[in-house]
């Protein structure tokens, strides 16, 4: 009548009798012997060991590692310890992170863009931009960061220069006037022109166009950022390809549809 069920000795230890079943089938704790009775009686020896494995488990580690835990000297139980608690710190950044995830996800912005985008995109809103017109400028951006993320942060750099610009903010402007344009609109080529000048005339601001494709390696990345939510022969269209072209023929390097 010496020890405890298996049923006292789970609840000693805070775990449940299937637990203790697991414990046995890996070998990590021994079955005692059956009394005359025909029960197994857990004494101090199992009682002790099941402690110290639960509390293992408990901490971390992995099942499969108690057990050659257990049996290793101080050394190297302190040292297999440190590592356990490396993976778990790892693990804890880990869901850190994507408990901040979460939170950004209650602004839909900030779940795909970085503060400094978002603070940038409300920039926009506050320079009188169409909300329609910013929200094609997110989803342009979530894009590039996604294709060219090692080019983004600079992008933006290029982008807050070029708003504390009057000029290149009067462009952007008329250039969200002239989606309303039909495509042979012959403003639409005075606008261009006035595009291309401004960049040419402005190396910094060149680099919202050119410093993101210089990073591409083909060309087909550049031309899913450039001309996202184009439509096919509509102003905009037409308007992006002169400037691209104005400034093809002043010798800046544009990557064309056809080329890889």
């Amino acid at each position: 009548m010496n020890g405890v069920t298996i049923g006292q000795a789970a609840a000693f230890v805070g775990v449940t009798v299937k637990t203790v079943r697991h414990y046995h089938k890996l070998d990590l704790v021994k079955e005692p012997e059956r009394d005359s009775s025909g029960y197994r009686r857990y004494g101090s020896a199992e009682l002790l060991r099941l402690v110290q494995v639960r509390t293992l488990a408990a901490a971390g580690v992995p099942l499969a590692e108690i057990g050659p835990l257990l049996e290793a000297d101080a050394a190297l139980f302190a040292a297999a310890l440190a590592d356990v608690e490396r993976q778990l710190t790892e693990r804890i950044e880990e869901l850190i992170a994507r408990r901040d995830t979460l939170h950004r996800l209650a602004d839909g912005d900030r779940a795909l863009l970085p503060d400094r985008a978002v603070a940038l995109l409300e920039r926009l809103c506050g320079l009188g931009l169409p909300e329609d017109e910013v929200a094609a400028t997110r989803e342009g951006w979530v894009l590039a960061r996604a294709l060219v993320p090692e080019g983004f942060d600079d992008f933006l750099t290029h982008v807050e220069h070029a708003l504390d610009d009057p000029g290149f903010v009067a462009l952007s402007k008329r250039a969200i006037e002239a989606t309303a344009w039909e495509p042979d609109d012959p403003r639409l080529a005075e606008l261009a022109t006035a595009a291309a000048d401004h960049f040419l005339a402005n190396p910094a601001h060149l680099k919202i166009v050119t410093g993101l494709q210089a990073r591409t390696e083909a060309a087909a990345r550049y031309h899913l950022i450039a001309h996202y939510g184009e439509e096919q022969g509509s102003a905009t269209a037409r308007g992006v390809a002169l400037v691209e072209a104005k400034l093809r023929a002043a010798g800046i390097h544009i990557p064309r549809p056809d080329t890889h």
